[in-house]
């Protein structure tokens, strides 16, 4: 996953444009599963209209001493997304107007676009506007706005039955490690781990997709929520999901459907999780939630609010390996417990007799009770094994880590207690 992100970092991405156009292409590489959507520019989605496509070669401030800021080629944050073109020498007064800097972070380049208006602008530290000289300077940004089209790519890995586990990231933002590029990695490796541990046998079809973010989700809803909205049964958002400091749950909208409780149960006995209401939305679920759409999905994040987000500091000092395994752990875990059996229910009237199948102590001593957590955590397992509790349900029930959950539920289906 990491040498994934690093060797897609240096692309300049957009909500059109090569930049998506090369991003998804790599991604068909690692699983050629995915086929390209397309959406003409000037095409109604729901509210919204296609933008023209947008594409940028160069872009810079060069004083009249010859000294060149801002390089695009240095750090593709340098440019407003979506500038429009401009050659011309101006005023540093004229110039100021199109400079933004984030006084609180006087160090770092802010990430910073403008889709829906024509504008051109430069983002740079705030350190560095306070130095530029006095005189004029030459202003270049060689981009051009046209009529072209939104790309985006959908999977789908069938399984026994139509019910669909969704998985969605996107890929909009230039170099920015853990707001960019953790997500589309992850959702690629969840991807391949399906493929390689089921082998084609799987129970529930799985439906992955990456796109620009707002746009890109209001687009493929547009195309395809009619299918969505009877197909899928829980649905996760990938966002920021790379670095090491925290577990974020930002829920669905009433916060109840089955993807919540999946991602609860999987994120017991973490440190630092954080949940978070729909109130705090801020990527996809936007749209995958909306009123009318209201699929069963919510957002997975490690730290939704990091001092680096939308600034050249999101890089590879806060995405890190560990950080990239401990979220694709989360998925393997919850993508287990679906393929395990959703409904676990008991399949014998009252309690069962776990001591004949050395499922218990036979020897009634304190000592062995307390020794036996297992075997306690079995009869609390079967007490809500009823076939309306899901899995998720009875692992939040018991405060049991979802791998713990699914261990208790093998060793009872491989005795034929439950079904």
């Amino acid at each position: 996953m990491l040498k994934w992100a690093k060797d897609l970092f240096p692309i300049c991405r957009s909500i059109t444009g090569d930049g998506v156009r090369n991003t998804l292409k790599y991604f068909k590489k690692i699983n050629p599963e995915f086929v390209q959507l397309s959406f003409k520019t000037g095409k109604k989605v729901f509210d919204w209209t296609i933008p023209q496509e947008w594409k940028i070669n160069d872009a810079y401030f060069q004083h009249e001493s010859g000294k060149k800021f801002a390089d695009f080629k240095k750090n593709n944050l340098h440019v407003i997304g979506y500038s429009s073109p401009i050659n011309k020498t101006i005023k540093k007064k004229e110039l100021l107007e199109h400079l933004y800097t984030n006084k609180s972070q006087p160090n770092v380049i802010p990430y910073v676009t403008s889709y829906y208006k024509k504008r051109w602008g430069f983002c740079i530290s705030e350190n560095e506007k306070k130095k530029l000289p006095e005189g004029n300077y030459k202003v270049l940004i060689d981009s051009k706005l046209f009529n072209g089209e939104l790309l985006m790519s959908e999977a789908v890995i069938k399984g026994k039955q139509k019910k669909e586990i969704f998985f969605s990231s996107y890929v909009c933002h230039p170099s920015m490690a853990n707001n960019e590029l953790s997500g589309p990695v992850l959702l690629n490796t969840i991807m391949k781990y399906l493929k390689v541990k089921f082998n084609k046998k799987l129970n529930f079809t799985y439906r992955f997709v990456l796109l620009p973010e707002t746009i890109g989700s209001i687009a493929y809803l547009f195309k395809r929520h009619r299918l969505l909205s009877k197909r899928v049964v829980c649905g996760f958002n990938l966002s920021c999901v790379g670095d090491e400091r925290a577990y974020s749950h930002i829920s669905s909208r009433y916060g109840d459907t089955l993807a919540d409780k999946a991602l609860s149960s999987a994120l017991i006995g973490l440190k630092n999780v954080k949940r978070y209401s729909f109130k705090f939305r801020g990527s996809d679920e936007r749209q995958y939630c909306a009123p009318g759409i209201d699929l069963p999905l919510c957002t997975f994040s490690r730290s939704k609010f990091y001092p680096e987000y939308h600034t050249s500091a999101d890089n590879f000092n806060l995405v890190t390996e560990k950080g990239l395994k401990q979220s694709l752990k989360i998925f393997e875990n919850i993508i287990n417990c679906f393929e395990i059996g959703l409904f676990p229910k008991n399949n014998i009237l009252c309690e069962p007799q776990l001591g004949k199948r050395n499922l218990y102590p036979s020897l009634s001593i304190k000592s062995v009770k307390k020794s036996s957590l297992l075997n306690n955590n079995l009869l609390d397992f079967l007490a809500y094994a009823d076939g309306k509790n899901t899995i998720f349900d009875i692992a939040n029930i018991l405060n049991l880590t979802l791998n713990k959950t699914c261990e208790i539920y093998k060793v009872l289906q491989q005795n034929k207690i439950i079904k």
